[in-house]
């Protein structure tokens, strides 16, 4: 699970690796791993509470948490001790925003291919990596199930544009 927002003030982004030793589940009684969101300032607090971002007991799905206002220099994250300093990527952030550092459709296939368990079409990809406008091909591409009727709601959602 991976939820970024970018508003006004900047850029918050949390994410989970449900195999990190760091989920929520692995304390009793489950909770955020401790420090995770203890610095996140006021003004991206109301997205470590977002609904969205919680399982369906309210908590927030996360192993890694950072942010950045746009007066900062660089990213933020909280004062979190690792529970095992040998372990690589002990909180995912490497293996989860891996596909964002990557910066290409190519990578993101390698991405979905790997998460999803399916083999996605590169240029269908690629389209949408260049926000071209969804076209009913273009979804049977990614999903012969999905129809672009069937996502109108999600795509008026989040603005993508559409021929």
């Amino acid at each position: 699970m991976m939820a970024i927002v970018f508003a006004a003030a900047g850029a918050y982004a949390q994410a989970c690796n449900h195999e990190s030793p760091m989920t929520p589940s692995h304390l009793s009684p489950p909770a955020p791993w401790p420090g995770l969101f203890d610095s996140v300032p006021e003004v991206f607090r109301s997205y470590v509470e977002e609904p969205a971002f919680a399982d369906h007991n309210g908590l927030p799905r996360a192993t890694v948490c950072l942010w950045r206002e746009h007066s900062d220099s660089q990213w933020k994250c909280g004062n979190v001790h690792v529970p095992d300093e040998e372990m690589d990527d002990a909180d995912g952030a490497e293996w989860l925003f891996d596909v964002l550092v990557g910066g290409s459709a190519e990578a993101y296939q390698t991405f979905a291919e790997d998460y999803y368990e399916v083999t996605l079409d590169l240029s269908a990809v690629q389209d949408i990596w260049d926000l071209k406008p969804l076209t009913q091909q273009g979804v049977s591409a990614l999903n012969p199930k999905a129809t672009l009727s069937g996502l109108a709601e999600d795509i008026a959602q989040i603005g993508y544009p559409t021929a």
